[in-house]
């Protein structure tokens, strides 16, 4: 809370199949409403990927066999998403990743952003605020005014 209370943004790291045996979508939404704004994980539940996604958090899954643990992650650490100018699906990124001493670690990840859809729902921050613009743009200058 004291995060959201700042304005800061914050990262998830999650093991294998994060999300599985959640709530559905207000397992995403609670994420969402909570600050978050990546989940970074080895690997996602099918559902609850797409549910992030829907409400405007970026899946990232670990490369390899790389983990939380095994980069020594504590949770003290800061962290950037590199190569989000232009968001394709499955695009290969980067975690640029400051520890408290000033050292800096770049870690390889792949967005779980898999389609071309999911891509224009991430851009417009989730699925809600997506069809809203496109009810507001499909309903004219007018329509859009008024609302």
């Amino acid at each position: 809370m004291a995060y959201i209370a700042q304005g800061t943004p914050t990262v998830v790291f999650g093991g294998e199949e994060y999300g599985t045996g959640s709530s559905r979508d207000w397992a995403a939404k609670g994420t969402q409403l909570l600050g978050v704004k990546a989940v970074v994980a080895r690997s996602f539940e099918r559902i609850h990927r797409s549910n992030l996604v829907g409400m405007g958090v970026l899946p990232l899954q670990f490369l390899g066999e790389d983990s939380a643990q095994s980069l020594g992650l504590t949770g003290e650490e800061t962290i950037d998403v590199l190569g989000l100018e232009e968001i394709r699906p499955q695009q290969d990124l980067e975690l640029l990743v400051r520890r408290a001493d000033g050292t800096e670690r770049r870690i390889a990840v792949r967005s779980r952003i898999d389609t071309a859809i999911e891509v224009d729902y991430y851009k417009h921050g989730g699925i809600l605020p997506f069809v809203l613009r496109e009810l507001l743009g499909a309903a004219g200058p007018t329509a859009a005014r008024a609302a």
